[in-house]
C-alpha cells in the first residue's frame, strides 16, 4: 500500500479475497473506557439505518446502552450543524467542496493539493458534535460508531484528536455484542431523536447537497446553489479534475469516497446493493423537521 496515496477508505479490506488487509481496531480502547469511565458517549452515524437487518433499530440502540454507554447521540445532529455552517460558508466564498468525508479530503490533499483552499473549513459532523459534547461535559469520552474506516484516520488528526476518543465500525459494534453475549433480538426498543431529516440523509449520496440547499433556505441566504454530488471516488476525481481545469459547471462539490455514500462504507455489515430509500425513511421519522429546529437545542 502506497501510504502517500491511501485515503483510508477501507475498500481494499473488504474486497481482499484472503482477508489479508484489516484496519486498525480501537475496540480494546473502547472496552477500557466502558470499564473505567462513567460518561462514555456513543455518537452513532445515520447510516446505521438498515444495517442490523435482523432486528429493529430501537433494539440496536438498547444494545449499545447495555454495553455501558452513558448516552447515545445521533451524528446526524452534527450533520445539521455542519449543513447550517457550510451553507453560510459557501455563500461567503462562492465555491466550496465538502469536508464531511475524510477519505475525500485526504484524496484532495494527495491528488489535488492546489484545491485544498476550497475545502470547507468546517469540522466533519462527527468532530463538530463531539466538540459540542465535550464543551458541555468536561468528563465526557466520545466514541464514534459508523461505517467508515477513514474516520479512524480522521480521529488521529491534531484538529480532531481532542474531541474523539475512539472510532468503531458497525462490524466492531456487532463483535462487541457477541463478546458480551448480548442477544439484541430479545431487547426492547429505545428511541433516538436528536436530528432533522436533512441531518440523517447525509448518509447517502446527494443528501449533503440537499441539506446545504435547505440550510441556505432556512437562513434566508440568496445564493444560486449548483451542487454536484460525487458518488464514489471516481466521480470525485472527475469533478476535481474539471475544477482544476476551470471547466466545472458547479459551485459546490459533495465528495463521497464510497459508492452510495456512507451507506457503502467499508465498516458496514453488508457490502451488497444499498437501499437509499431506507436512509430517507429513517430521515422522515425524525421528530425535528428542519435544521434550525434540530440545532436550536445547542444554543
Amino acid at each position: 500500500i502506497d501510504n502517500s496515496k491511501c485515503t483510508s477508505c477501507g475498500a481494499c479490506g473488504y474486497q481482499c479475497p484472503f482477508g489479508a488487509i484489516v484496519e486498525k481496531s480501537f475496540v480494546l480502547d473502547v472496552v477500557d473506557m466502558l470499564k473505567n469511565q462513567n460518561k462514555v458517549y456513543a455518537v452513532v452515524a445515520p447510516s446505521i439505518a438498515g444495517q442490523f437487518k435482523y432486528v429493529k433499530f430501537g433494539q440496536v440502540l438498547s444494545g449499545i446502552e447495555m454495553l455501558g454507554f452513558h448516552k447515545i447521540v445521533e451524528a446526524a445532529l452534527g450533520a445539521d450543524m455542519v449543513a447550517q455552517a457550510e451553507s453560510k460558508e459557501l455563500a461567503e466564498k462562492g465555491f466550496l467542496t465538502s469536508s464531511c468525508c475524510p477519505a475525500f479530503v485526504q484524496y484532495i490533499k494527495s491528488a489535488f493539493p492546489d484545491l485544498l483552499p476550497l475545502v470547507s473549513h468546517n469540522l466533519s459532523p462527527m468532530a463538530a458534535l463531539a466538540k459540542y459534547i465535550k464543551s458541555t461535559d468536561e468528563n465526557a469520552k466520545v466514541v464514534f460508531i459508523g461505517p467508515c474506516t477513514a474516520k479512524k484516520a480522521e480521529a488521529q488528526l491534531e484538529s480532531v484528536k481532542p474531541y474523539i476518543d475512539a472510532v468503531m465500525t458497525f462490524e466492531e459494534l456487532q463483535a462487541l455484542y457477541d463478546s458480551k453475549d448480548i442477544d439484541i433480538t430479545t431487547l426492547s426498543e429505545d428511541v433516538l431523536d436528536n436530528a432533522s431529516y436533512f441531518g440523517r440523509i447525509f448518509a447517502r449520496s446527494g443528501g449533503l447537497s440537499d441539506a446545504v440547499a435547505q440550510g441556505l433556505k432556512e437562513q434566508n441566504i440568496d445564493f444560486d446553489l449548483k451542487a454536484i454530488p460525487c458518488d464514489g471516488i471516481e466521480e470525485c476525481r472527475m469533478a476535481l479534475l474539471k475544477k482544476s481545469k476551470n471547466v466545472l459547471d458547479a459551485n459546490f462539490i459533495e465528495g463521497m469516497a464510497c459508492v452510495g455514500g456512507c451507506i457503502g462504507g467499508a465498516g458496514c455489515l453488508t457490502h451488497g446493493e444499498k437501499n437509499k430509500a431506507e436512509v430517507d425513511k429513517y430521515g422522515r421519522e425524525a421528530f425535528e423537521k428542519t435544521i434550525s429546529d434540530a440545532t436550536a437545542v445547542l444554543k
